[in-house]
């Protein structure tokens, strides 16, 4: 033991607390992971100018009306100002239109009124967005509210400015009035999972008398219009908008509501305010400003969906459209994110550092259930047929589990059964395949359901966590024993030859010819070296499967030994996450696509758990940074980003639906995460720095701690945690199977 246990926990420096949690939102990169393209995505992520998970975004528009690629960081003009509901650029947007000002001849067409921008003049903060338009000679500035926000453009002198509002193709309108400076419409843009009555509708109010007005119906659908005004040099005017899935009165109250009476600095100190008590609920020091900025734009890109779909009425009820029935109902509603990606570590987080929105989360997945009849596995803003799994089990059972209350979990329960146990007619909702997993245990490969293996490892892992609610509400036997049973599932894939997960057909034989390196085809985005490691839930058992603990912990290390070889047969090209796997020289490590991102963390089911600790910080050091580039592969609304703030501040939920994280190895010296309820988490490691990345010892609340894993209802409980961190590994410190994380193989009860 070293002096490191000796040392109180108390005495971490509270005057670091102070400085990273006063101001955090300076050390955020909103540019960050947003120099992407089709061939090397780098993020695919977009500079929001947003509240935390607020209804409304802004971005400035570089990519053209309908393009996914909105923003991204090698651009060179701005076609304009963006409304933005869009989670990422594979789903799209919808309900979008755009503002864009600018001098002379007034111009609707998108190209001829895009201005050249530079990096060099322009100020991208998630309360806060300014840039100088350079053709028009003008400086907008953005800040928002959760379903409005505050423009303050200043114009050059001129006889003829201007600002176009453009409502997009597919279904607009924009209306005028010019007496009283207000434009008022509604845009239909959208790419799916929508009833045929939504519209998103949109109030815009200028502070400046308007001279002259025009609308314009560029084609069937798309309308546009410009007000007009002359100014002086360096006159600013200031526009307030907000919108609304309701009605455009619901769109005026959330104008009244959220800006009407407040100027733009107002709005934006509050909305500044906002992101430094999210952001501040993690408190790190003792790493570079370049880890320290890493940090912190990963934590902001956790906070920003899925975005609130639901509005305050005149009488401050809560209500949202409902994107499933039409209607306007009450209650909670969320949309936009995947929960492929994001039940890994995203909502994890939420359980930990801000359950209160993730019981507005649950409670919108009731409503979700209610209103369209199954729960959403991706929603943008209702089904969106994408992706496999269903993984809101997950979601679901993780949060209550992780002791969130006060909802109707068995309402969700239900949910889960009948979702569980019905043929998905789509990937959005239910499970394809659901009637031969359930006959045969696995979804074959041979009956034209693509991606079958993948989808009988997540749903195996799916019914684990419907296992362990069900056991947790006290639900019959006959429950508990169906998925417990399901759960095994995963272990009719395992080929003992090649020591990997394979398809299998109807008949019981395993698909031939076989190649392990192959992308897509039987498994989602990723190969067999990549899903074979899917079993959440029993590592222990797949260890045994292939062979016991040195085979496995062999396996593990042939993933980053391997070359970077890989067959795209499937998708006849090599598609983006292929090429950031060949290129980042980890062998077959994918970490820029989700299914292997928790693959680093199995060492500590095993006799060397230091080498988790060697790869953990070796991703963090080699695939992150806080610049436009700062991704390997695709953020995913929040998931990529989770997985580094829990890394960073030292363990990871390999297994949501249990209560355990499992043991990586710290990146600061210092972290104080403040809980909701009042409870404080303070992990230490002093001797922390490039060179000390191995765990020589940990202490638990001043007694010396073997295990691998951490509880959660230990840690909301308030904890301290110290880490002696040391160049050399520790290769006696967790090697037992007393000090492994949960395996349902190890789980007697």
């Amino acid at each position: 033991m070293r002096l490191l246990l000796l040392i109180p926990c108390c005495l971490l420096s509270f005057a670091l607390q102070a400085q990273t949690t006063q101001n955090p939102i300076a050390l955020v990169n909103t540019l960050m992971g947003t120099d992407s393209k089709m061939e090397l995505s780098n993020g695919n992520a977009y500079p929001a100018v947003a509240v935390p998970w607020g209804m409304n975004f802004w971005i400035p528009q570089t990519g053209k009306m309908g393009d996914g690629w909105a923003y991204t960081y090698d651009a060179d003009k701005i076609r304009g100002f963006k409304q933005t509901h869009q989670p990422s650029p594979w789903m799209n947007d919808h309900g979008q239109f755009s503002l864009m000002p600018g001098t002379g001849a007034v111009q609707f067409d998108q190209d001829k009124r895009a201005s050249w921008f530079s990096h060099k003049a322009e100020v991208a903060q998630p309360h806060y967005y300014s840039v100088y338009l350079a053709d028009a000679n003008i400086t907008t500035e953005i800040t928002p509210t959760e379903r409005a926000a505050v423009f303050r453009l200043t114009y050059p002198e001129a006889d003829s400015a201007w600002l176009v509002i453009d409502g997009f193709d597919k279904g607009s309108e924009v209306t005028i009035d010019k007496e009283n400076a207000r434009i008022t419409g509604y845009t239909v843009r959208n790419s799916g999972g929508v009833p045929a009555n939504f519209r998103n509708y949109f109030i815009i109010e200028l502070d400046k008398k308007v001279n002259w007005s025009v609308s314009d119906t560029l084609k069937k659908g798309h309308a546009v219009g410009a007000v007009g005004f002359s100014t002086k040099k360096g006159e600013v005017v200031h526009i307030k908008v907000a919108s609304s899935f309701i009605s455009p009165e619901q769109a005026t109250i959330n104008l009244k509501r959220e800006v009407s009476n407040k100027t733009f600095e107002r709005v934006k100190a509050e909305a500044e305010k906002v992101w430094n008590e999210k952001l501040g609920v993690v408190a790190v020091g003792g790493g570079s400003i370049d880890q320290m900025s890493t940090f912190y734009s990963c934590l902001y890109r956790t906070l920003l969906f899925p975005q609130k779909m639901y509005e305050l009425d005149g009488q401050e009820k809560i209500v949202h459209y409902s994107p499933y029935n039409g209607q306007v109902l009450p209650g909670y509603m969320f949309s936009g994110t995947g929960f492929w990606d994001t039940f890994r570590a995203l909502y994890p987080l939420l359980n930990l550092l801000y359950p209160s929105i993730n019981k507005e989360m649950q409670e919108g997945l009731i409503n979700d259930y209610k209103e369209g009849g199954f729960l959403p596995e991706w929603a943008s803003p209702g089904y969106r047929n994408v992706m496999v799994g269903n993984n809101s089990a997950s979601v679901v059972a993780d949060a209550y589990i992780k002791g969130l209350r006060g909802y109707d979990i068995n309402t969700l329960y239900e949910a889960l059964k009948k979702d569980a146990n019905t043929e998905g007619p789509m990937d959005a909702v239910a499970r394809r395949g659901a009637p031969y997993y359930n006959k045969l245990g696995y979804v074959p490969y041979n009956v034209g359901i693509n991606e079958n293996a993948a989808r009988t490892l997540e749903y195996a892992y799916d019914d684990f966590t419907i296992y362990q609610l069900a056991k947790a509400l006290n639900k019959p036997q006959k429950d508990i024993n169906l998925y417990k049973k399901r759960s095994q599932n995963y272990r009719n894939l395992f080929d003992n030859e090649t020591k990997l997960m394979r398809g299998k057909n109807e008949d019981g034989s395993f698909q031939s010819p076989f190649n392990p390196l192959k992308w897509g085809d039987a498994f989602t985005e990723g190969n067999s070296w990549h899903y074979t490691w899917s079993v959440f839930h029993d590592i222990e058992g797949l260890k045994q499967l292939m062979g016991g603990d040195k085979m496995f912990i062999s396996m593990l290390d042939s993933v980053f030994s391997m070359p970077p070889l890989f067959d795209d047969s499937y998708y006849g090209f090599t598609i983006h996450e292929i090429r950031e796997m060949q290129i980042m020289n980890m062998g077959q490590y994918a970490h820029g696509n989700q299914p292997i991102q928790h693959m680093t963390y199995l060492y500590n089911f095993t006799s060397e758990p230091w080498k988790a600790q060697y790869w953990i910080r070796e991703v963090m050091n080699k695939l992150y940074t806080p610049a436009p580039d700062g991704y390997c592969g695709d953020e995913d609304n929040g998931q990529t980003s989770a997985w580094y703030v829990f890394s960073a501040m030292g363990f990871y939920p390999v297994c949501p639906g249990t209560d355990q994280y499992v043991l990586g190895a710290p990146l600061f010296k210092e972290v104080m995460i403040s809980l909701e309820n009042g409870k404080n988490i303070e992990i230490l490691a002093p001797e922390n720095n490039h060179a000390n990345f191995y765990v020589n010892e940990v202490a638990y609340n001043g007694s010396v701690y073997d295990k691998n894993w951490l509880a959660h209802s230990g840690l909301v409980k308030g904890a301290k945690i110290s880490f002696d961190m040391t160049s050399k590994p520790n290769t006696k410190r967790g090697v037992s199977a007393v000090n492994w994380p949960f395996s349902m193989t190890f789980d007697k009860k």
